[in-house]
């Protein structure tokens, strides 16, 4: 293969550079002390900065230096292990953030999230992310996919559709999936009202997915201005957590009542205080949730929560360890869905959607293309709040389509 490979590596908190890499050998590659021949090799089309990735960059996980970081990526298939049935060469695929293996007892329930053997450390892998089985990261003119035939999604369209809608589609490796399994664990359906915690990229994609399941008002609650302005520009209510400390009154003022349906949590570990007087405060966006989630209600959270987090405010923190008010949600009886989108159950469905134009998620969370060589400045500003979701274009293939 006469092309060469590169990729964004974490160097240290605060941290990326763009480095040359080992081009991917299928003959040769062994992960996990698995050899790949049930896997291929893609030329990676689209791959996105994601707040996950953030999370580490910024040190707030114990994430080690060298690690090829990007767990979402689209691309075109140019190499198949011996082992591969029915993926080909020259298909155009959407890559799960899950790796999984199809065959163990999760997988077989479709809780790809979880898969029970790609990591040696506990159940559930991903690309480029740290204790999810040392894989490597997406963030990359090339890339290997493992358990190919099980995991890719294969897109129906003709080439050019697919380039023509690559920037929307670029979201089935999580975001979108990721937003649509919050909004379905929270029972988000036809007429409820909901309250999303975060404008970020994840809770933009969210909002978007429980007005495609039919919600009557959507809520959007954060600190930042352009985000809610984001929100706002598709069709949500917003709240701005920087200025109003009390949300259940915010949310009354919109629907009559302090409560909602269903609430789905965005924000994850890293989450501040409302109000302008507001620090870190990581329990705060679940006990808020609790509070203003109707009795019987669910909430949603989809947001990240780690085990260990060595920039945490206090000592529990740092392993996880909030202070949730469970008391409140057992006397409510809400139900509560935690964990990472298995994002092989909701993908095919809304892959549908954007080919036939039910859903504009890339205009909803603002995608905004960039080589990949300008991913340090891409980190920099998504760091700074901008309310922007970056796809990352290592071939100029995006840009070049759009």
């Amino acid at each position: 293969m006469a092309d060469t490979n590169r990729g964004v590596v974490y160097q240290g908190p605060g941290e990326v550079t763009v480095e040359d890499l080992d081009f991917p050998r299928l003959e040769l590659a062994e992960q996990n002390g698995r050899r790949l021949q049930h896997g291929v090799i893609v030329k990676v089309l689209a791959t996105n900065i994601c707040g996950s990735d953030q999370h580490m960059v910024r040190g707030r996980t114990t994430a080690p230096a060298g690690l090829t970081l990007g767990h979402e990526i689209t691309g075109e298939v140019i190499e198949t292990g011996r082992d591969v049935e029915f993926i080909k060469e020259g298909d155009l695929v959407s890559v799960p953030f899950n790796i999984a293996c199809g065959r163990c007892r999760n997988c077989k329930e479709r809780h790809t999230g979880v898969c029970e053997n790609v990591n040696r450390e506990r159940p559930g892998a991903a690309y480029g992310y740290v204790d999810m089985g040392g894989w490597h990261g997406g963030q990359a003119r090339y890339a290997v996919v493992p358990y190919a035939d099980f995991n890719l999604l294969k897109f129906p369209a003709d080439r050019d559709t697919v380039m023509a809608k690559l920037p929307d589609l670029a979201m089935l490796s999580d975001i979108l999936p990721t937003g649509y399994h919050g909004a379905y664990t929270a029972g988000v359906t036809t007429g409820s009202t909901v309250y999303v915690a975060g404008a970020g990229p994840v809770g933009l994609a969210c909002a978007t997915a429980c007005l495609l399941l039919g919600a009557a008002v959507v809520i959007v609650g954060d600190m930042n201005e352009q985000r809610l302005a984001q929100a706002h520009g598709f069709g949500c209510e917003t709240i701005d957590l920087s200025r109003h400390a009390d949300v259940g009154e915010q949310i009354e003022q919109i629907l009559g009542v302090p409560e909602v349906d269903a609430a789905v949590d965005c924000v994850g570990f890293e989450a501040r205080g409302h109000g302008p007087d507001g620090g870190e405060q990581p329990a705060t966006v679940l006990n808020t949730l609790m509070d203003i989630t109707r009795a019987a209600g669910r909430v949603g959270i989809p947001g990240l929560y780690v085990t260990g987090d060595p920039g945490a405010s206090d000592e529990n923190a740092r392993v996880g360890q909030l202070g949730l008010k469970i008391g409140l949600g057992w006397a409510k009886s809400e139900s509560l869905a935690t964990g990472q989108c298995p994002v092989m159950s909701y993908n095919r469905q809304l892959m549908m959607a954007i080919l036939h134009d039910r859903v504009h998620v890339a205009r909803n969370v603002n995608a905004t293309v960039i080589p990949l060589d300008q991913a340090p400045e891409g980190y920099a500003e998504f760091d700074r709040g901008a309310a922007r979701k970056y796809i990352l274009d290592p071939h100029g293939l995006v840009g070049a389509a759009a």
